[in-house]
């Protein structure tokens, strides 16, 4: 390949949650190893990846002018976004007047659930859930409904479209959190299940936040498709929400961005947003985004994904190979893992606390799936050199599955 994704990174101590976080959180950080065994972060969604160097470059390049006072988004970041999302998504007619910026994806989605909602209105999500949601949409004064994913006959994670309208009406509904891919089952939506969604959607008039920051990262054989692409109604009903953070790992460098093409709900959105006058770009992260959304940062997304359908290839055939009653459905986007410890539990009679911290004795670094809505689950990130995923999956299997 190209580029760099076998070295292993030295991060810790240099302000990276997914190492120094490890023991000083309890309920959200993994516990340290015990001695005699390296750190394997595989909790916290972020990359274990060095930085492209069209981004570096590019910010070096700013920091040398040596001034950093008030200042406009530039040209180039829109022509970047409109240019990124015609390559990857085949997206045409996104102009900039319907790109806004945003602090995070999450504030984004605030935003709009304030324009759509008042605060105790219930809002529609699929669980498992990201925990992102569960927890600021509840310390924001909403009420989350629930329309749970269920797996099919052949593993694959569907929407319950007859759960998705019942609640939806029994709960007076007037707005839905989607997620595509979806994050923690790593779904990439089929055209026909975005159809019928977006069906029952118009027939109830609920509008549609659409966080699609992992769309990018999608496995050899798969494609996204955009959620406001399915209708001239999707378009015009739906906030989408991107960034590219978890595409290059830049969520230190803060930044994300809707796409709004109806004209009323964007000056409504952005007139919401202005309100605490905070959610302004920082410089750094403006030009992050350019160096980005580069022809070479099309290159080494190519190649970042093929690394990765590689790790989740490797780990789900070691899954169902070697770990007896832990089962997985193998996510056709992101690079998390969603496992089900269910009947591994149940036959060893063990707790998903158990298989936790012996994971974590020996440096496997992977999160409680519970916050997910996973209630005997692990979630577990595979951005990483798959030297290091192969390590990991050996001491799962020697002091945890097979122990």
């Amino acid at each position: 390949m190209k580029y760099d994704f076998t070295t292993i990174m030295d991060r810790k101590g240099k302000d990276a949650r997914a190492y120094d976080d490890i023991g000083k959180r309890p309920g959200f950080a993994p516990e340290p190893p015990k001695d005699g065994f390296d750190l394997i972060p595989m909790w916290l969604a972020d990359m274990n990846f060095p930085t492209l160097h069209t981004i570096t470059d590019a910010m070096i390049d700013r920091i040398n002018e040596r001034h950093f006072g008030y200042f406009a988004l530039r040209k180039e970041y829109f022509d970047a976004i409109i240019n990124w999302h015609e390559v990857r998504n085949g997206v045409t007619g996104l102009k900039p007047e319907h790109i806004g910026y945003e602090n995070s994806v999450l504030g984004g989605l605030l935003t709009a659930l304030s324009v759509f909602c008042s605060k105790g209105d219930n809002v529609l999500l699929h669980s498992p859930t990201y925990v992102g949601f569960t927890k600021h949409l509840k310390n924001s004064g909403y009420n989350l409904v629930l329309s749970p994913l269920r797996l099919d006959e052949k593993n694959i994670w569907r929407m319950d479209f007859d759960d998705m309208e019942k609640k939806i009406v029994d709960n007076k509904i007037h707005a839905v959190v989607f997620c595509s891919p979806h994050n923690p089952c790593g779904r990439v939506w089929e055209r026909w299940e975005l159809e019928q969604a977006m069906e029952i959607f118009k027939k109830y008039n609920v509008m549609v936040i659409s966080d699609e920051i992992w769309s990018d990262i999608i496995t050899v054989g798969y494609k996204h498709i955009p959620l406001q692409s399915i209708s001239e109604d999707a378009k015009m009903r739906t906030v989408a929400l991107y960034a590219p953070s978890k595409t290059f790992s830049l969520a230190g460098l803060v930044g994300s961005y809707h796409i709004i093409y109806n004209k009323t709900l964007k000056e409504r959105i952005e007139k919401e947003s202005s309100l605490s006058h905070y959610n302004c770009v920082n410089m750094l992260s403006m030009y992050s985004l350019i160096g980005a959304y580069t022809p070479e940062g099309q290159e080494w997304t190519d190649e970042l994904c093929e690394v990765l359908t590689t790790n989740i290839n490797y780990a789900c055939d070691y899954i169902q190979n070697h770990f007896d009653g832990v089962e997985v459905s193998r996510p056709e986007g992101t690079y998390m893992l969603f496992v089900d410890c269910t009947k591994w539990c149940e036959a060893h009679n063990k707790t998903i606390d158990w298989i936790q911290e012996a994971g974590w004795n020996v440096g496997v670094a992977w999160q409680d799936g519970r916050s997910f809505h996973g209630p005997c689950h692990i979630r577990l990130n595979l951005a990483l050199p798959f030297s290091r995923v192969k390590e990991a999956f050996d001491r799962m299997d020697k002091y945890v599955f097979n122990a």
